[in-house]
């Protein structure tokens, strides 16, 4: 979709009525020229009429040519809002399958770069609506004047269009290439962030690093940015001279060859002076048109949810708990990259009744993440079933169905804003208390429902994150290496007091761990291996964790 049809498709009314001023005002130009030239160089003993004249047709034209230049500008502008909240609100209603396969550095890209670029055109716009209305207006009234010099001005000018057309192609082939670029440039930035502490401590890492990623797309940027200026600089150079060279010729034509006065020939000059500033200003825009439409391009391109309805479900849209909840047959396959395999998980069989403390096993890569992920709702399984008390999870259901799960990931994000689940504020005493618990009541303090701070240890995190899944007071609290960042003693209170503790209020949990030295603690134990999931009966377990005791004494 091109910038006009953006405008055209959100706000047709508006959109209609800054044409119909862009044209007046356009129109009215025109009669200023023609007014000069019919009345005041005419002179006449009324003077001071054709001055009053004269004085309300230029404030009509003001005041038509600023109407249509804010009514466009707080069109633009509204619709970048409207886009910039419509483009969140579909990253959020997108699956994370989808997120992750589009990765963060081009969704920052999208949200800063490409709205920004969206931002610019549109303050270029109204200049060029009311440049191609003046131009249209200006062209009829000079084809009404001398049709001859009317039909080589419209062949220059169409010429001048045909030459600046690879100027054009240029352009736009180096905008495409710099928009690449912030994309290049936003993962450096991103690994620039996340690594600081590799990098910081390895610093022949950091100079490649600079020299050998980040230094050579920096280059690529800045050349095709510089070129895409200096073509657009050739364009209106060339826009220039050409336009000024059409007067001469017109001249020529009027005065030389005789084919109209002298008069109608200064018409022609001054008409065409005034079309300058328009022309030259259209090809001064074209590099923030052309970085409009490659964006608009690119925000098409994530393929995000084509709606956000499922954002602003009601609290009534939920599933109201479940005895059961089963994986029946569900499998999941990573794609191949680079010609290796792709990882699979699956088949996965499970049935996990309501109140259970169950833990899951696995080594690194054996895809307990993944099998977190299927279980939660997050993703969609490529074969089989997710089962809610005999009832299938399907797409108008699964929203609903991941309201049942709150979660620490490994990779969580801590928010310092506290909610219940449904949405509502957490009562303070709770939080206090649950403050206490975790032993944080010291290093952070609850303010007008929001943590007073969040930067801490990556195990006080946790704790935090874990106060934050809590008080959502959801069925399911899912809990991914949660201890590992743990000292030993809070590590030991986590297993034998704040787990029973959780459970004893009805909540179904599900603890990713290595800590075997607890497994006994558990109703059942799972293990992952190559993407399978196996089932540890209690007996089995508690003696090879005695086992496990007896050699560590």
């Amino acid at each position: 979709m091109t910038l006009m049809g953006l405008l055209f498709s959100s706000r047709k009314k508006a959109f209609a009525a800054v044409a119909v001023l862009s044209v007046l005002s356009a129109v009215l130009s025109v009669a200023v020229l023609a007014f000069i030239s019919q009345r005041l160089l005419a002179g006449g003993a009324d003077l001071p009429v054709v001055l009053l004249q004269f004085v309300l047709l230029l404030v009509a034209l003001f005041v038509t040519a600023t109407l249509a230049q804010v009514t466009l500008h707080v069109l633009g502008h509204r619709m970048v809002y409207g886009l910039r909240r419509d483009l969140v609100r579909r990253v959020l209603a997108t699956d994370i399958e989808q997120l992750e396969k589009v990765g963060g550095p081009h969704l920052l890209a999208a949200l800063s770069t490409d709205l920004r670029n969206l931002t610019i055109a549109f303050v270029h716009l109204p200049e060029l609506v009311y440049g191609a209305a003046l131009s249209v207006a200006a062209l009829g009234w000079l084809a009404w004047l001398a049709p001859g010099l009317f039909v080589v001005t419209v062949v220059w000018l169409l010429a001048t269009a045909v030459m600046g057309v690879w100027l054009v192609g240029r352009i736009n082939f180096h905008i495409g290439k710099v928009r690449e670029g912030d994309d290049h440039l936003y993962q450096d930035y991103q690994a620039m962030i996340d690594g600081r502490k590799e990098l910081a401590l390895n610093r022949p890492r950091a100079a490649r690093f600079f020299d050998e990623e980040f230094d050579g797309h920096a280059r690529a940027y800045r050349d095709h940015v510089t070129r895409a200026d200096i073509y657009n600089g050739l364009a209106g150079n060339m826009a220039n001279v050409l336009v000024l060279a059409l007067i001469g010729v017109l001249f020529y034509l009027a005065v030389g060859q005789g084919w109209a006065d002298a008069n109608t020939a200064s018409i022609f000059a001054l008409t065409i002076l005034l079309l300058r500033t328009p022309l030259i200003g259209a090809v001064a825009a074209l590099p923030t048109l052309l970085s409009a439409r490659v964006s608009l391009r690119k925000l098409a391109g994530l393929q995000l949810a084509a709606d956000s309805a499922d954002l602003l479900q009601s609290t009534s849209n939920t599933l109201s708990g479940f005895s059961t909840l089963s994986l029946q047959g569900v499998c999941y396959h990573y794609p191949e990259q680079d010609g290796a395999p792709g990882f699979a998980v699956g088949p996965l069989d499970i049935t996990i009744r309501r109140g259970e403390l169950i833990f899951v096993q696995g080594g690194n890569g054996s895809g307990k993440s993944t099998f977190a992920r299927l279980l939660t709702g997050l993703y969609r399984p490529q074969q089989g079933e997710l089962i809610v008390d005999g009832e299938p999870v399907t797409e108008s259901t699964r929203v609903a169905f991941r309201q049942l799960f709150s979660s620490v990931f490994t990779d969580f994000h801590l928010f310092s804003r506290l909610l219940k689940g449904d949405g509502t504020d957490v009562a303070s005493a709770d939080v206090d208390a649950w403050l206490a618990t975790l032993g944080m009541q010291h290093k952070v303090r609850e303010q007008d429902g929001r943590l007073s701070d969040i930067r801490f240890s990556q195990g006080q995190r946790k704790r935090l994150a874990l106060l934050m899944a809590v008080v959502e007071s959801r069925d399911c609290l899912l809990l991914d290496e949660w201890a590992a960042d743990q000292d030993p003693q809070f590590r030991q209170f986590f297993y034998l007091d704040l787990l029973p503790r959780l459970q004893a209020t009805g909540k179904t949990i599900i603890a990713i761990t290595h800590d075997d030295h607890y497994f006994d603690r558990a109703d059942r134990l799972l293990k992952m291996d190559a993407g399978r999931l196996q089932e540890i009966d209690d007996l089995s377990a508690r003696e090879s964790v005695q086992v496990l005791r007896e050699a560590s004494l």
